[in-house]
């Protein structure tokens, strides 16, 4: 059991080992973390303070912006600040904490972005029962489950994972807490646990990205019926949440549905969905979406306008 363990502090290797790389890296880094936070917090204050994205396609807009921010803190910081240090260590509960809070936002965005893709569905399929359909309450409702959905995954993930042996070595291959790299440093065969988590992680990946893309491809062939304005604003809208769908799924299909083996590449990819992919949806939703954009221009315009006088 976890109390008989050996180990209690854990040393990650990090993303590279040359100094002046890691350097480099937080040079790099630290402004897309520093974006990310800016980016996502204007769109969730934007989105509460202007009464023009009020519906709730922004309201669920609002929440993954929050989630993404809460989601790229649970590990980015960390990451950058041992960016900066020879010896880069964490405690076992530290990293127990690291990996079901990463966990609990990840899939939290994923149930939002089903969610957000059900909201395009009624907009566009059933446009004349979607204030009744979407209700506020509903809305409420759905966020509330996404939230819950996030929390019974990290768990499950948890639970699997406490009851595991750790007896040296105490070294992690990574740069963050994550179940694979753990696995390989747990005394005992870890074969059930990975089972499990293929199933709650890899294929539940599969499954939501499945869900997602089908949802859009019925969006897209009831578009023929709407008229060539209607047709290219629900383009646009759905164009960015395919887009934030795909940078999303990709690399966690990539990573979730192997086995816990050695992969190298395994470091990179994760940079991708930790660090870049956070930054790049307030882009994407902003630049594809005048209604955000001329939201965002009024309310930050009004203020700066409102210091100088």
């Amino acid at each position: 059991m976890a109390s008989a363990n050996n180990v209690t502090e854990l040393i990650i290797t990090g993303l590279f080992q040359d100094p002046k790389v890691q350097r480099v890296c937080f040079v790099l880094f630290l402004p897309v973390y520093l974006a990310t936070v800016v980016g996502n917090g204007i769109i969730v204050l934007t989105v509460n303070i202007s009464k023009s994205l009020h519906s709730p396609m922004y309201f669920f807009l609002g929440y993954l912006s929050l989630v993404e921010i809460c989601y790229s803190s649970t590990v980015v910081p960390k990451f950058i600040t041992d960016l900066l240090v020879k010896v880069k260590t964490i405690s076992l509960k530290g990293c127990l904490a690291q990996i079901f809070f990463f966990h609990f936002f990840g899939v939290t965005e994923i149930l939002l972005l089903a969610v957000m893709a059900y909201d395009r569905y009624v907009a566009i399929c059933k446009p004349l029962y979607y204030t009744a359909i979407m209700s506020r309450p509903v809305c409420h409702c759905l966020v509330v489950g996404s939230w819950l959905g996030g929390f019974f995954h990290s768990i499950i993930q948890i639970f699997i994972t406490i009851p595991l042996p750790f007896c040296g070595p105490n070294v992690i291959d990574h740069y963050f807490c994550d179940l694979h790299p753990l696995f390989k440093i747990a005394c005992t065969d870890t074969f059930v646990v990975g089972i499990i988590m293929f199933i709650n992680s890899g294929l539940f990946s599969v499954f939501s990205f499945l869900f997602l893309v089908s949802s859009y491809i019925v969006i897209l062939f009831n578009l023929r019926n709407h008229s060539a304005e209607g047709r290219h604003k629900a383009l646009s809208t759905c164009a960015s949440h395919i887009m934030v769908v795909i940078l999303f799924f990709g690399p966690a299909i990539f990573l979730y549905l192997r086995p816990a083996s050695t992969y190298t590449e395994d470091k990179l990819v994760a940079v991708f969905y930790t660090v870049i992919t956070p930054m790049l949806n307030p882009i994407i939703y902003t630049l594809r979406n005048a209604e955000v954009k001329n939201a965002i221009r009024k309310l930050w315009g009004k203020k700066v306008n409102s210091r100088i006088g």
